[in-house]
């Protein structure tokens, strides 16, 4: 019987690890997207921009990688480490 109970207790254990494990994920997922992303231009690859630059008016239309008119959403901070990163389109 006492095996019993130490099993149950380690498994519900286990499964609130588990849970909470989850929770601080998602809430981590949550902070990320409140605010803390910033356009960088002059880094996407071809096909891969997020969205209006120059010739075209939204994501995926950038024929030419490293698009010095097309940015891509980084973490905020990352773009000024990234080579060829500018926080601002060329013509803008």
């Amino acid at each position: 019987m006492q095996a019993k109970t130490v099993i149950s207790s380690t498994l519900l254990s286990l499964l609130a690890a588990g849970a909470l494990g989850v929770a601080t994920s998602s809430h981590a997922a949550d902070k990320m997207d409140a605010g803390s992303m910033q356009k960088c231009y002059g880094v996407n690859a071809a096909h891969k921009n997020d969205c209006k630059a120059g010739s075209h008016s939204c994501a995926g239309q950038s024929s030419k990688a490293r698009d010095p008119n097309s940015f891509v959403e980084v973490p905020t901070g990352l773009c000024s480490k990234l080579a060829g990163g500018s926080l601002t389109p060329k013509n803008g």
